[in-house]
């Protein structure tokens, strides 16, 4: 639900609300009203009471009056000592308006209660005096009636009895002299009851100089008076005196300003009551009745006050301790509309300021404030902050009317109006702009910092201080949190450590940062450091090379993979011409003046075009700093210990900020491409980009993970693929056989063609496809018209050389056929002169099989069958046995010898039946445990054998 705003629910006064104030109106003038020429609200007795609250101190010293002028005890001296614009002027004048009795007691707001708790009916009229010691005159007597009055005591006689009571002083105020307090209490007796109000007394006494006689009298006979007075006021129980004196020697004035605050202090302290009039919690009644007419709708203030303190405990981790309690909700009714840390920015910070009176300052200040709120239409629940419209001309010169000279540039530039930096942010910036984060964060900050000094040893506002300045309920106090940190960047006068924020009329280190910023230029300096980052978080990884910002003539056209990473002014854009494209282009068909033929070994990374600017700046910042830091170290600059921390904390941050914003601006990975149909020739070359993750955590890893996800870069390769390309591209119909290291070659030149990590990938493959017949036979070489090394289907071992060749599966399958063809007329022969040379030798002459001749079938991957010796049987031998005992220990190895060059012989031969059963024997004179034993025969029964038992043995 939408809370109301301020303006619906509480009306300011019609002065207020259009302008018409003055400043003096809000200082309280007892001479004037004593003299009744005093604006309305003061003189009038209803119309003030009506726009005065009442505090418990005014209360108390209200009562205590009352009681002493109907004689029923109260204090006869009471000291008013507060702090400049504490109210003590305000307090006397309820005291005179209320002893006047000029308008009846009942149309006093608030002062029946005090009458009836008193038990007092009726107040009788008092007869007032009011010294005021700024209008009064040490030398310059005054004239009443023809008469000369000279001193303080000849004016409080003249005033409480006229020329009937000046007589009784008349000596004394000639002669400059003190009367004594026998002649004061009888000059209070004749015209009681009587209230005497002293006001700035010690701005009259200090203008007396020691040793010095004045019309006046002296320092010590005006001394002497105020002690004989507080002295005789005992005696009559219907006389009372109050007496304002500031509460700070600096508030005093000269030296002499403080002797005499000093010895005022001792002589009223004998008998005074000391009370100090305003507590800070009373003032948000006084500073509400002063400025608003009235509230219109208390539930809708008591809602929006709730929802306030609601808000504050759901996020109570983002705002301060206080908050929490259930009393900060009452302190949001009581102060309402105003937000309470207004008042307490306000009485807490701004009234140490030497010229900022407490309580006339605040008003004059928050009525300004109000009326450009309400001019502007402001909708804001509550006034915070947040909510002060420096913008405004009169609200800023108010406020830079208590603060030392060089606060308006620091307001125009970063806090507030249509060139400061805040307003930028905002306008670049909907996030921000749409609730004025950056402009509400600075105003709170401002008002939170502005009265410190350099020499605090604490300076500026807490995080938590700074939210609930600004934070409304509904919205998200992060956001407030992510505007600090914009304005920590951007922000010249903006000061943050520990946790703290303050602005200052000095600028911090980034008005350094950003003059020194201006001196780094592109070629010279940024490309450079932004090279250096590159290169160290690139590993070399699959690549044979990474060739960061490099020419073309420096990147080699060789065969291994290489990677070349483009400087930021050649970067890639999706929309629009890029420039990465042109120098990918360039480096990819030359390599300086000479044409490049290994293309297919090159792999592009490009910046991003719109990240580049950024980037760019985030490096002449970062240079900045650490130029700032060097010279710190070297004593070339002096800063102090908090700028010189912030300054390695800048450093620490922007060389963080640089590492990061190099992984996100170079995102694009460039490969080049080109299809290719056999018979139809080459399309231009294309370029496929492929996006990086910024956030991997390695960075070459991550360029190698993009490149095998999209099929850019092939680090295993299937046999069936070989085929193809072998099939697409180098067999013909007149060429049955390619060239291995020519096709690898080829992948490393042809980008229509696959891209191999390295001839390793290619061997692999050459080596998976020799043990099928499905995708190509393999040859060591050719001579004349016969394939040496000829293998098919077989693995063997594989070289990649310029005599190597790759031979199409039908051609192969051919050759072996013809070579089969070949081996068996070669033993057809064979068998034919075996039986010519029976016939011949007769019947008395046997000759052994085999005698003299030895019987042998090559290898098919020896390059074909060669003839043996004749036979001596009369018919080929059609089976065979063979046996062979076999090492346990190197049994495995030997195995597979055996049927790589044993059984294979016969089993790629068509027709041949093979037999292999496998014997068994072991002894242990120990004798095997029943876990071998158990062992042993669950393996065999998994691996079918027909029989396997242990035996007892003999």
């Amino acid at each position: 639900m939408a809370l109301k705003p301020w303006r619906e629910i509480a009306e300011p006064h019609s002065d207020v609300r259009e302008g018409k104030f003055q400043q003096a109106e809000f200082a309280a003038d007892l001479s004037r009203v004593h003299a009744g020429t005093a604006n309305a609200e003061y003189q009038n007795p209803a119309l003030f009471f009506q726009r005065t609250f009442i505090t418990e101190g005014m209360r108390l010293l209200l009562d205590s009056v009352v009681k002493r002028l109907a004689g029923q005890g109260g204090d006869p001296v009471m000291q008013l000592q507060t702090a400049f614009g504490g109210g003590k002027t305000h307090t006397m004048l309820a005291v005179y308006h209320l002893t006047k009795g000029e308008a009846p007691a009942s149309d006093l707001q608030g002062v029946p209660a005090i009458l009836a708790a008193a038990g007092v009916t009726e107040l009788p009229k008092a007869r007032i005096a009011v010294l005021d010691g700024i209008r009064s005159s040490p030398n310059q007597p005054l004239v009443k009636d023809g008469q000369s009055i000279r001193t303080l005591w000849g004016d409080l006689a003249w005033q409480l009895g006229g020329a009937e009571g000046y007589k009784l002083v008349a000596e004394a105020d000639a002669s400059g002299t003190s009367p004594g307090k026998e002649v004061l209490a009888n000059l209070l007796s004749c015209y009681a009851p009587c209230v005497i109000l002293i006001d700035e007394l010690v701005a009259y006494v200090r203008q007396f100089e020691e040793g010095k006689a004045l019309s006046g009298g002296t320092f010590d006979s005006n001394l002497s008076f105020v002690q004989a007075l507080t002295e005789a006021l005992k005696a009559v129980p219907t006389a009372v005196l109050l007496a304002s004196l500031p509460e700070s020697a600096k508030e005093a004035g000269s030296q002499r300003g403080e002797k005499a605050l000093a010895s005022l202090a001792h002589y009223f302290g004998r008998i005074q009551a000391l009370w100090k009039p305003v507590a800070t919690e009373e003032a948000f009644e006084i500073v509400r009745r002063r400025l608003f007419s009235n509230i219109n709708d208390k539930l809708a203030m008591e809602s929006v006050c709730r929802a306030f303190a609601d808000y504050y405990i759901e996020n109570r981790d983002d705002f301060p301790q206080e908050t929490q309690d259930s009393k900060y909700l009452e302190r949001l009714i009581h102060a309402y509309p105003i937000h309470p840390e207004v008042f307490d920015r306000l009485y807490e910070d701004w009234s140490t300021l030497d010229n900022f009176q407490r309580t006339r300052g605040v008003l004059k200040l928050m009525a300004k404030v109000i009326h450009r709120l309400w001019k502007d239409g402001n909708n804001d629940p509550l006034i915070m902050p947040g909510s002060f419209p420096l913008m405004d001309a009169d609200t800023l010169n108010e406020a830079l009317y208590y603060l030392p000279q060089g606060w308006t540039p620091v307001i125009e530039r970063d806090v507030d109006g249509e060139r400061s930096e805040t307003w930028e942010i905002e306008n670049k910036d909907t996030r921000f702009g749409s609730v004025q984060a950056c402009r509400r964060a600075a105003r709170a900050i401002f008002l939170g910092s502005a009265p410190s000094t350099s020499n605090q040893g604490v300076r500026g506002l807490e995080l938590e201080r700074v939210i609930l300045g600004v934070a409304q309920p509904g919205q998200q106090p992060n956001l407030f949190k992510d505007a600090l940190r914009r304005l920590g960047d951007r922000l010249h006068y903006l000061n943050h450590a520990n946790n703290r924020f303050w602005l200052d009329t000095r600028p911090n280190l980034r008005r350094e940062m950003e003059e020194r910023k201006r001196r780094f230029q592109d070629k010279e300096d940024v490309f450079p450091s932004i090279r250096d980052r590159v290169q160290r978080s690139f590993a070399s990884g699959v690549f044979g090379g990474i060739h960061t910002f490099t020419g073309s003539g420096d990147v080699p056209d060789d065969w291994s993979l290489r990677l070349v990473v483009l400087p930021p002014d050649a970067a890639f854009s999706k929309s629009g011409q890029s420039l990465a494209i042109d120098r990918a282009t360039e480096i990819l068909k030359k390599r300086g003046d000479q044409p490049r033929f290994k293309q297919n070994r090159l792999i592009f990374v490009a910046a991003d075009y719109d990240s580049v600017s950024r980037l760019k700046d985030h490096v002449r910042s970062y240079l900045a700093w650490r130029s700032i830091v060097s010279d710190y170290k070297d004593n070339r600059i002096v800063l102090d210990n908090l700028m010189a921390k912030q300054a390695q904390a800048s450093l620490e941050q922007g060389e963080e900020t640089v590492r990061r914003m190099i992984r996100e601006t170079y995102k694009w990975l460039l490969t080049p491409v080109q299809d290719a149909r056999p018979g139809k020739g080459l399309s231009e070359v294309m370029w496929e980009h492929f996006q990086l993750n910024a956030s991997a955590q390695n960075w070459s890893q991550e360029v190698e993970r993009v490149l095998k996800e999209n099929e850019l870069l092939i680090s295993e390769w299937a046999p069936i693929h070989l085929a193809k390309v072998l099939k697409d591209w180098f067999w013909k119909d007149d060429v049955k056989d390619a060239n291995a290291l020519n096709v690898w070659q080829q992948s490393c030149q042809q980008l229509y063609l696959p891209r191999l990590k390295d001839d390793i990938v290619f061997q692999n493959a050459m080596a998976a496809g020799s043990d099928s017949r499905e995708f190509f036979g393999y040859a060591q070489g050719k001579e004349d018209g016969r394939y040496v090394g000829f293998s098919y289907g077989k693995r063997t071992s594989m070289i990649l050389d310029s005599s190597s060749l790759l031979i199409e599966p039908l051609t192969a399958a051919a050759y072996m056929e013809a070579l089969r063809a070949a081996e068996e007329a070669s033993r057809a022969k064979i068998a034919e002169a075996e039986t010519e040379t029976e016939t011949e030798t007769g019947a008395g002459t046997t000759v052994p099989a085999g005698a003299g001749q030895t019987l042998r079938v090559d290898d098919s991957g020896r390059g074909g069958y060669q003839a043996g010796s004749t036979s001596t049987g009369p018919t080929a031998k059609k089976q065979f046995y063979g046996s062979i005992d076999l090492d346990p220990i190197l049994a495995k190895k030997q195995f597979a010898d055996l049927v790589d060059e044993v059984v294979q012989q016969f089993t790629l031969r068509p027709g041949v039946k093979v037999k292999i059963a496998v014997e068994i024997s072991a002894e242990s004179p120990t004798g095997f445990d029943d876990g071998l034993q158990r062992a042993v025969k669950e393996n065999c029964n998994v691996l079918k054998f027909k029989n396997a038992e242990f035996e007892v043995g003999e």
